[in-house]
């Protein structure tokens, strides 16, 4: 016992700014950093390292204490890549704002995080001092603003300063008094703060979750298992890094000595050119992404060399989609997670055995949300009882999840943590089955679940009905009240620029619901399909806001009852 004694006392904390550490010492002149636009900077592992330090060393300067949050309000640039190691290297608490934020909300997250500085990408500068603006109008002291000079794709875009900028991040980092060898302000313990994320926020104001030292570097680790991530990787930073740090690859890229390639801006081009360009080995992103790759042009398109891995999550990708992605050279790896577990938390872990399936299998069976990660535990339970389900396939519960990624809670809301956390598993929301095998399946969120005439009826499947349809490109289901089931599906869909010439003529509402009583039960194939031209509402991150389509399915009525139906409920 007093050798177990001795190694607790001489354990140093788990933290992922060790990586970068590693990453300087055995890969120092590798390129860390790439910047696929204009500027063509690149930057090493040597030199990134050295540039946190300045950086570690110059918010210390400033005031920055252990444990204060800095904000970070950017796009996926460079100097993001720095702040997920230069922060915490401070002691300070990183707050990676959704860089799609409007000034109101930035405002809101902004006092509500009580950040003391904020570093501002120069795209976003009016809506950071609109933001501060509010913030001193309240009566509270606003962050010093810090300017990321960052150069933009287009020139044409750059905004100079027409307000307030208290610093600018190419000064602080090359400051000749923030010195390289400033010391680590290293976590006294490994469950202190290094995160705050705020969720997506898309049906009432976003909640903090706290990230752990621990947990960061433990999910980092888990994420590079899960990306199937060999060493000096090449990532594509097609994942919004404001999004749970990236789904921790912010710091699983450099525990690998891996390159980050960073781009501004997200479409199918620059995904082909970055990919021909660098070499690009993995990549990751909501289907959206991947929905942008299938349907990319000809003139978009590029050759892609070698395969290239990606991992999706968000949704369930449609099985038409996976089958097209294998075609172009993308391997797609699901995973399915959330903000209260660091990003992924279970992979559909993929068996040899399968590789000899026909293609449709294949793309189903890679549909499921899979088995949990190496740090944590998932489960379907009833919620009401807590009990797991049986592994049928068919009985339906919550997915909950426990472990060391699982968020330490909410900030400043102890009441939401001790209900989200309750029965010691952390409650999703989400509703799946388990199958014998163990892979869980997301069957839909509890809320966007249809009970039409008593039965459930998983949207997912229905949209998967739809994607299959060769002029759908995108889809989503929500309930629409109905005056006999109580609501039905409400489907609404995006053509392809082909299809969407001829829809008009084609009558394609009715050939979309034709198309989808012959491959589903009655019952589940949608009664009302809306095309819509400009495509379906997304959050920052891709997800589908369902909410703002379940508005307005209810504002177009309820669906009357059918003549046989009426008559069918008289009898009753």
């Amino acid at each position: 016992m007093e050798g177990a004694v001795l190694c607790a006392a001489n354990h140093a904390p788990l933290t992922p700014i060790t990586f970068l550490d590693r990453a300087a010492l055995v890969y120092p002149d590798r390129p860390a950093i790439v910047a696929s636009s204009s500027s063509g900077l690149t930057r090493t592992w040597r030199e990134t390292r050295d540039r946190c330090l300045r950086l570690a060393a110059a918010l210390a300067a400033l005031g920055v204490h252990r444990h204060h949050v800095v904000a970070v309000f950017a796009q996926n640039i460079p100097a993001m890549c720095e702040l997920h190691f230069g922060i915490p290297m401070a002691g300070a608490v990183i707050c990676t704002l959704n860089s799609r934020l409007d000034a109101a909300m930035a405002s809101v997250l902004l006092r509500h995080s009580e950040a003391k500085l904020i570093f501002v990408d120069c795209a976003l500068l009016d809506v950071a001092h609109d933001a501060l603006r509010r913030i001193s109008e309240s009566g509270a002291t606003p962050p010093i603003l810090v300017l990321i000079s960052e150069l933009l794709d287009d020139p044409s875009d750059a905004k100079l300063p027409s307000a307030r900028v208290d610093y600018e991040y190419e000064h602080l980092v090359g400051n000749a008094g923030s010195s390289p060898e400033f010391a680590v302000r290293w976590p006294a313990d490994e469950n202190e703060p290094i995160a705050l994320n705020y969720t997506s926020g898309t049906t009432s104001r976003p909640k903090g979750v706290i990230y752990s030292h621990r947990g960061a570097y433990l999910n980092s680790l888990a994420a590079v298992l899960l990306n199937d991530m060999a060493s000096t990787p090449v990532y594509l930073w097609t994942v919004p890094m404001f999004h749970c740090n990236g789904w921790c690859m912010a710091w699983g890229v450099a525990a690998q000595g891996g390159t980050n390639v960073c781009v501004r801006r997200v479409t199918a081009g620059t995904i082909f050119d970055a990919v021909a360009r660098h070499g690009v080995t993995h990549m990751g992103g909501a289907p959206t992404v991947l929905s942008m790759i299938v349907n990319a042009t000809a003139e978009e398109q590029r050759p892609v060399a070698r395969r290239v891995t990606v991992m999706t999550g968000g949704a369930p990708p449609p099985p038409k989609v996976l089958h097209r992605m294998e075609e172009q050279g993308f391997l797609v790896i699901h995973s399915y997670g959330l903000t209260e577990t660091y990003g992924p938390a279970t992979v559909c872990t993929w068996k040899p055995e399968w590789d000899a399936l026909p293609a449709e299998e294949r793309a189903r069976i890679k549909s499921r949300q899979g088995v949990h990660h190496h740090g944590l535990e998932v489960d379907v339970k009833d919620p009401a009882t807590m009990r797991s389900v049986p592994r049928d396939g068919k009985t339906m519960g919550e997915v909950m999840l426990r472990g060391n990624t699982v968020m330490s809670g909410y900030y400043k809301d102890g009441a939401a943590t001790a209900e989200a956390l309750a029965g010691g598993w952390f409650r999703s929301g989400d509703l799946a089955v388990r199958h014998e095998d163990g892979y869980v399946k997301v069957l839909d969120r509890s809320k966007d679940i249809i009970i039409s005439g008593g039965e459930n009826i998983s949207t997912i499947e229905v949209e998967a009905a739809l994607f299959s349809h060769p002029a759908v490109e995108e889809a989503a289901v929500v309930g629409r009240p109905d005056e006999y089931w109580g609501e039905t599906p409400c489907a609404f869909v995006k053509l392809r620029p082909g299809a969407a010439a001829a829809a008009a003529k084609a009558g394609v509402e009715e050939e979309l619901m034709a198309y989808c009583r012959a491959r589903l039960p009655r019952y589940m194939a949608p009664r009302t399909v809306v095309v819509v031209e400009e495509g379906l509402p997304k959050t920052a991150t891709g997800k589908v806001q369902k909410f703002e389509l379940r508005a307005r399915a209810k504002a177009m009525g309820t669906v009357p009852a059918a003549p046989a139906a009426k008559s069918k409920r008289s009898k009753l």
